[in-house]
């Protein structure tokens, strides 16, 4: 039941967000800056929050009225194999994803983009680097 109740907050949440960022565009003549932004990452926040929390609590309508397909899903959940795969995938993303973001930052410097989309960038690039060194380290450590 707790959880139900915080699915429909996400759902809540999720209107309030879109809301709230369809009001900003409307009513900002003139943004300016931050304000430029803002609502369009409402939105799209609003957008993404919505659809997780409506998603969940059909899920448990759906999974309410039937108890075996319930017990499947929790069967495949804790299935070794899948949580393997689902592991391997991961990794599989991540290392294409290195040389394409790395491929991107060097597109956004050679275009001339504003040097603080390109520090930032860069900053979330070394930042998924070294978090992947520390938990190499880690489980090497463990293991």
């Amino acid at each position: 039941m707790k959880r139900q109740f915080r699915n429909v907050g996400f759902v809540i949440i999720g209107l309030i967000l879109v809301a709230s960022g369809l009001a900003l565009v409307k009513l900002l003549s003139n943004p300016q800056g931050l304000l430029l932004a803002l609502p369009y990452v409402c939105i799209g926040l609003g957008c993404g929050v919505f659809g997780q929390g409506i998603g969940a609590v059909i899920s448990q309508k759906v999974i309410k009225n039937h108890p075996d397909i319930e017990k499947q899903i929790e069967i495949d959940q804790k299935d070794e194999r899948n949580i393997t795969i689902a592991r391997r995938a991961k990794a599989k993303a991540y290392d294409i994803m290195i040389p394409v973001f790395g491929a991107l930052l060097l597109t956004f410097a050679l275009m001339g983009v504003d040097l603080i989309i390109v520090l930032l960038s860069v900053s979330a690039y070394l930042f998924i680097v070294f978090y992947g060194i520390y938990y190499r380290f880690k489980y090497d450590r463990e293991m």
